[in-house]
Parts: structure tokens; sequence; C-alpha cells
């Protein structure tokens, strides 16, 4: 199975990492975890990013807040998905993070997830992966089949079918 490369521009973005950690252990997705800024370690980053394929990744979740140039930077130095969790970190409440993110020049994409969403960063990331591993697919399948059951299972009890 592909790994995930977990990529944070300050480790004071961990508990947001920690969301998308956890989701990928939930699925039994290897993962790597790595402080990189686009803007102090930029060869690093960039080393990072041009050698992912390569070395087993699949896709790049990378967080960042203020300037949030970090997943524009993965991204323009790899052909893997990138997804973009914009970290909520100043006086714009991740507002400046989200536009860093989400506004990429054509031919360079990333997926952007909500301010802080690294969970939903991690489910692409399975998503992605998934369209080559049909045991992954199953359980991604899983838990959205569980997901509509407790939203039904609470209109039954607010309508009083139990």
């Amino acid at each position: 199975m592909k790994r995930v490369g977990i990529v944070m521009g300050s480790d004071s973005d961990m508990p947001i990492a920690q969301k998308a950690i956890e989701r990928l252990e939930g699925y039994g997705i290897p993962y790597e975890v790595h402080i990189y800024s686009a803007h102090r370690t930029p060869e690093q980053a960039k080393g990072f990013a041009a050698n992912a394929e390569a070395n087993g990744f699949g896709v790049i979740i990378a967080l960042a807040g203020k300037a949030a140039h970090l997943a524009g930077a993965l991204a323009a130095n790899t052909l893997l998905p990138v997804i973009g969790v914009p970290v909520k970190s100043s006086t714009l409440d991740g507002l400046d993070a989200l536009l860093s993110t989400v506004q990429m020049p054509s031919g360079i994409p990333v997926a952007t997830v909500a301010i802080d969403g690294a969970a939903n960063a991690a489910i692409l990331a399975a998503q992605i992966i998934a369209v080559s591993d049909p045991d992954l697919a199953e359980k991604l399948k899983n838990e959205r089949e569980a997901a509509a059951e407790a939203v039904l299972a609470k209109d039954a009890r607010l309508n009083g079918a139990e």
C-alpha cells in the first residue's frame, strides 16, 4: 500500500495534523510526518516532494497557516496528488491560509480542504489510494454506510420511530 506523507510548516500545526494521523491509522494506511517550511527549509521541502513517489508515497498532505505556500511548493515538485490543509493561525482566522492554498496557478493543482480540515484530507488521501486498493475501498464504503445508518437512526429517534 502506498504511504501518505504529512508535511507541516511548523510544529504548531501538530494538533491539526493529529486529526489526519488518527484517520490514517484507522484505515491502516502507513504514513510519515515531517516539518518542512516552504520559506525556511525550501530545499528540504523540495527534496521530499521530488523523491516522494520513489520513496513509496501515493499522496502528500500539507498543513500550513498564514502565507501557506507549503502545499503549492510541494505540488510544484511532484506529480503526486497534494492535499492542502489551511491552518487557522492568524488574526484572519485561517482565511489567509485558505486563499494561499486554494489559489494555485493553472498546471499545479492542490486539492484543498476546509480550514483545519485534516480529517477530510486523510479521507481524501484514502480515497485516492483506494483507487488501486480494493480492501481500502471496502473500508471506505463501510464507513460511509455506517455514517448514513447513524444519521437515519437519529432521524428515527427524533421522529419517535425507534
